[in-house]
């Protein structure tokens, strides 16, 4: 784990910052076509932090044609296994050395702690980078059984040019997930960063051009959905597009696809994923530690946070008690304050949507027991909502907030059914002391991603995804990310 500087060491870097504000397109930082640009604040204080140039369909274009350029003439894939694992190696290198500047630039753009940006986000996209180009020259093709008359082989191909749309709450690591396998693969990128969150994601492909990335390969164009992320995903020239973000967004991207090449989708949508407590459960202070940070890590504002506490009846008072004493240690304020674990909303928008959901707390028989409050209309207090039952709008629909919602069950098959009652499958947690029982319910549970006495999204190793309307098409992380940037193509060759 990364060691924390102070607030002032902090304030210090981000008071020195020179921050990226053009497109980034064919090897150059680059103004949109049309000039124009957008404001990107800090949320957490409201400060303009810059201007950052505003593309649309024209810049999409230039920076697809250079990806296209790229592929065709094969100055990234083919190269040799060992020299393109060389070049993100040093990319990954690069971004060590820039380590507190990526993880200040982070919290500034998105109002995150800058302690989790500095001791996860940051290492941990490194590692995503280094994990994959270790991968390049470890994964092997193969021969078909075919007998001796011919020779079948069954090779991988990079797929092509690939939009990455990228999410607001984890800029830098979503980053991450994304180019590792996909340069990996040896494809050219168009990349759209959240319009939220876009500083990181253009100070990376200044370091991966640093680093020896050929140009037209890692291409980030800002803007808007609909400027920027639509052109994306119907055009023409683009094989594929990887998205993380709202199930809604997805679905359009679904609709680009059939619409233009039918080009390979792949979704990470949203989740309302559940933390199921056995009734054989006996550290509920263990457990209390896991669901707090399961809720509110990222200020609730994660994809496959907990954010639907199904406990045992006989349990939860006690259990409640437990999360309060361990809410205690969850500070909410400056996020460049290291103490701090909890910053602001990504936005003034996304705190409307989040308090929306506040204001209807404590009505039809739900009880606020922690939390309810906001500060300065950006920062949400941490929130425990009990008495929810299946049919409010807090159990099924996704906050993306500070906010857990608390309902009781008396058997297991009670608990597997209010867990699997939601749209969504992305994520979700278990908790017993016996683990036949705990093992039953993970198996019963319909998602990608079950932890056993913990919360968590797995490791690098280990693909990322979701069921239902949490994902499409494929996963982030592993080996099994590899393959959603690839062709697989069969080779015959006649020896009769």
């Amino acid at each position: 784990m990364a060691d924390l500087l102070t607030r002032e060491q902090y304030v210090a870097i981000a008071q020195g910052l020179a921050l990226p504000s053009q497109a980034f397109i064919d090897g150059r930082s680059v103004p949109s076509a049309r000039g124009r640009t957008f404001q990107t604040t800090n949320p957490a204080t409201g400060e303009v932090l810059g201007q950052v140039a505003a593309c649309d369909a024209q810049d999409v274009d230039t920076a697809v044609a250079a990806a296209k350029a790229a592929f065709a003439d094969g100055r990234w894939h083919k190269r040799s296994p060992n020299e393109r694992k060389q070049v993100l190696l040093r990319f990954a290198a690069l971004l060590e050395q820039h380590a507190d500047e990526l993880a200040v630039m982070e919290s500034l753009d998105s109002g995150k702690p800058v302690s989790e940006c500095a001791t996860v986000d940051v290492p941990e996209s490194i590692h995503t980078i280094r994990w994959h180009a270790e991968l390049i020259d470890k994964i092997y093709d193969s021969t078909a059984p075919v007998g001796d008359s011919a020779v079948a082989m069954v090779v991988r191909e990079p797929i092509g040019v690939v939009g990455l749309v990228l999410p607001w709450n984890f800029p830098l690591l979503m980053l991450a997930w994304k180019i590792g396998p996909s340069l990996a693969a040896g494809c050219p990128l168009v990349i759209k960063p959240a319009q939220e969150t876009t500083l990181t994601a253009l100070r990376v492909a200044e370091l991966a051009h640093q680093a020896g990335i050929p140009a037209g390969v890692l291409n980030v164009v800002p803007g808007g959905g609909a400027a920027v992320g639509e052109p994306i995903g119907r055009h023409m020239d683009v094989d594929m597009v990887s998205f993380t973000g709202s199930t809604a967004t997805g679905r359009r991207f679904l609709s680009y696809a059939a619409e233009s090449n039918l080009k390979r989708i792949v979704l990470e949508c949203g989740g309302k994923n559940p933390a199921v407590v056995l009734e054989d459960v006996d550290d509920l202070d263990t457990v209390a530690a896991h669901v707090v940070n399961g809720a509110f890590w990222n200020m609730g504002e994660n994809c496959s946070a907990s954010s639907r506490l199904i406990v045992h009846a006989s349990l939860k008072d006690a259990l409640l008690q437990r999360i309060g004493v361990q809410l205690q240690d969850w500070q909410l304020g400056d996020p460049m304050d290291p103490d701090n674990r909890l910053g602001s909303m990504v936005s003034r928008a996304h705190f409307d949507k989040v308090k929306s959901f506040l204001d209807e707390a404590g009505t039809h028989g739900q009880t606020v027991v922690q939390g309810g409050s906001t500060r300065a209309d950006i920062f949400v207090e941490p929130t425990v909502v009990d008495g929810v039952s299946p049919d409010s709008r807090l159990f099924r629909e996704e906050v993306f907030g500070p906010v857990l919602a608390v309902t009781t069950f008396e058997t297991e098959d009670e608990a597997i059914a209010l867990a699997n009652d939601s749209i969504y499958g992305l994520a979700g947690s278990v908790y017993g002391s016996k683990l036949k029982p705990a093992l039953r319910v993970a198996r019963e549970i319909r998602a990608g991603v079950v932890t056993i006495n913990c919360f968590g999204e797995g490791d690098v190793t280990t693909p990322f995804g979701g069921y239902k309307q949490s994902g499409f098409g494929g996963r982030d992380k592993s080996a099994w990310a590899h393959d959603q940037y690839t062709e697989i193509k069969t080779i015959w060759v006649d020896l009769s």
